[in-house]
């Protein structure tokens, strides 16, 4: 999330620069990164897109998002808790996802773990760990945005502490940043008023 100040698009509105580099960013931007996001199995998908993501460009998990929707039963924990072994190796030689074995491991793993939880345990859970948005000023370039908080390495703490894997404190933050807990549109995004009203 570089550059230093917003960018004005064909539109004339102002946005973040990272996304307007493709249309699908645009959108993406526009309409989910920043937003609120609630329940269980919403937050659930998030997380485990976030997990896929490490390590590769999120363009790369957003063109596949609906892919990764159908081979993961639309994230819904209570279905992939259920995955059973001939759905892991149905998962990791499905060329429409990562097929990275630990982060298909992870996430029929968490969902066994999140299945056991009380309904909205996981969204009462990382909601705990936003910061005050009154306490943090929007940010006025690439450069205020941080990559870890100690918001996002306790999140990071917690979830593993309850036995959640693949979430490190930078995919903590970015799945803050992703559903809302933060709002790191720049200040002079037309977009930046996205959480106003979490």
């Amino acid at each position: 999330m570089s550059g230093d100040s917003a960018v004005v698009g064909p539109d004339g509105l102002a946005r973040c620069p990272w996304s307007l580099s493709t249309d699908d960013y645009v959108a993406y931007h526009d309409t989910e990164w920043g937003r609120p996001v609630r329940g269980d199995d919403a937050l659930f998908e998030r997380l485990s897109l976030e997990a896929f993501q490490s390590g590769l460009s999120w363009i790369t998990i957003l063109r596949r998002r609906e892919t990764f929707r159908a081979a993961f039963a639309r994230f819904r924990i209570a279905e992939v808790a259920r995955f059973t072994e001939r759905d892991r190796e149905r998962l990791l030689a499905d060329p429409g996802i990562i097929r990275n074995r630990s982060k298909v491991d992870a996430t029929m793993a968490n969902a066994k773990t999140l299945a056991e939880w009380a309904p909205g345990e996981l969204t009462d859970l990382i909601w705990s760990y936003a910061p005050d948005p009154a306490k943090r000023p929007l940010p006025r370039g690439g450069a205020d945005i941080p990559a870890v908080t100690d918001e996002s390495t306790a999140l990071s703490k917690a979830l593993k502490k309850r036995g959640i894997r693949f979430v490190g404190p930078t995919t903590a933050y970015a799945t803050m940043q992703a559903c809302g807990l933060v709002n790191d549109h720049l200040a002079d995004c037309a977009f930046a008023d996205v959480t106003a009203s979490r």
